[in-house]
């Protein structure tokens, strides 16, 4: 292998190209291990060669019996689930995201799968999708809020938080609550789809896949646009194109809803006008400063008993005139304070959020002195 240039394809003796995905090998364990981490309430399903199948339930990591997996087998077993669209990026680029569903009791249950190397093996790691899209209460977010960031006409509206975070589930609770109180299209791009949007009255819902109805985030942005939106949900913001056009769309009287991978809100901001160059950072902060609507930084924290499930934190930044102004002229360690002190505009500091969940008893003193700067807040 090259190291300076792209990966080499996987050798045509390891991994065939199929003509369709080869399901029918009976000694295949990952179907089984798949609905058992649904039937345990597990987020996610790792399976990588010398370890044994591993869920994550409520944060922590728990090992399925059977010992440590195989190499071959792992490898056979994987690519029987690899569908069509996917083989050929898999084969060039070894990596691959989809979306796949097994039968449980009679109901299809979604995940979404990532196919990866490490140290030249096969590995996979699978997250489930909950077969309905939750309530709010359910995932404790707060539905003022929620109501709140429906009820912008236009704009940009940002989830940011680690992986895991909730922001996709967080994202589909919002953009269903836009469907059932008014005549709504929405056109998503996602990679891959999880949750499916049900029909309701009045509202139209497209949700594209890029890899399999759309080459990028950028390209489906552009087309989005073609097609006489309301609001368009973009997976995730992760390159100059995709900031750029999603500005646009805000600018023009679209409500735009995405997400970023940072720790806070700030951070998200930062790492906004990050994707541009130095010469067009000033009238990206600009556009931001006028487009941007809110900024949701979420983080699940453990709860006080294993076998319960995590707590959401938040963040909260509105995107008053203060904050305008910091955003506009790059004053961006300002913001931090504006959140402190801007409780009467709707904002909410995660320390914040961290003290009233351990006051309620939903985490311990461990967890909340993890997410707050000054531990004396907690007393």
């Amino acid at each position: 292998m090259n190291p300076a240039g792209p990966p080499d394809p996987i050798p045509a003796d390891t991994a065939p190209v199929p003509t369709q995905p080869n399901r029918s090998d009976g000694d295949n364990r990952l179907p089984e291990w798949l609905l058992e981490a649904t039937r345990c309430g597990a987020s996610d399903l790792h399976v990588v060669a010398g370890y044994p199948p591993v869920l994550r339930v409520h944060g922590q990591l728990r090992e399925l019996p059977g010992g440590p997996l195989e190499s071959e087998s792992l490898r056979r077993w994987l690519l029987q689930w690899l569908p069509l669209p996917a083989h050929e990026r898999f084969l060039t680029e070894r990596n691959a995201d989809f979306a796949m569903e097994l039968d449980r009791e009679g109901t299809r249950q979604r995940y979404r799968a990532n196919y990866f190397f490490a140290a030249d093996q096969i590995g996979g790691c699978f997250r489930v999708i909950p077969d309905q899209i939750p309530d709010f209460d359910w995932a404790g977010f707060p539905f003022e809020l929620a109501e709140r960031l429906v009820a912008f006409r236009n704009g940009l509206i940002l989830f940011c938080g680690v992986t895991g975070a909730g922001k996709t589930t967080s994202l589909a609770m919002i953009i269903n609550l836009l469907c059932q109180r008014s005549g709504c299209r929405v056109v998503t791009i996602e990679e891959p789809i999880e949750y499916r949007f049900p029909h309701y009255p009045g509202s139209v819902v497209s949700q594209r896949e890029v890899g399999t109805d759309v080459r990028s985030f950028d390209e489906g942005l552009k087309f989005a646009l073609r097609q006489d939106p309301d609001a368009i949900l973009v997976g995730e913001i992760r390159d100059r194109e995709t900031a750029q056009t999603a500005l646009r769309a805000a600018e023009t009287g679209h409500l735009v809803f995405s997400t970023m991978h940072t720790r806070d809100a700030k951070g998200a901001i930062s790492r906004y006008t990050d994707l541009f160059d130095q010469d067009s950072q000033q009238e990206i902060r600009s556009q931001l400063a006028s487009g941007l609507r809110a900024v949701i930084s979420q983080h699940l924290l453990r709860s006080f008993a294993d076998d319960l499930k995590r707590v959401l934190a938040l963040e909260t930044l509105f995107n008053t005139s203060q904050v305008a102004i910091s955003i506009r002229n790059g004053k961006l360690e300002s913001i931090d304070n504006t959140i402190q002190t801007g409780r009467a505009e709707g904002m909410l500091p995660l320390s914040e959020s961290v003290r009233r969940h351990f006051q309620s008893g939903l985490i311990d003193r461990e967890t909340a002195e993890r997410f707050v700067q000054d531990r004396s807040y907690l007393r």
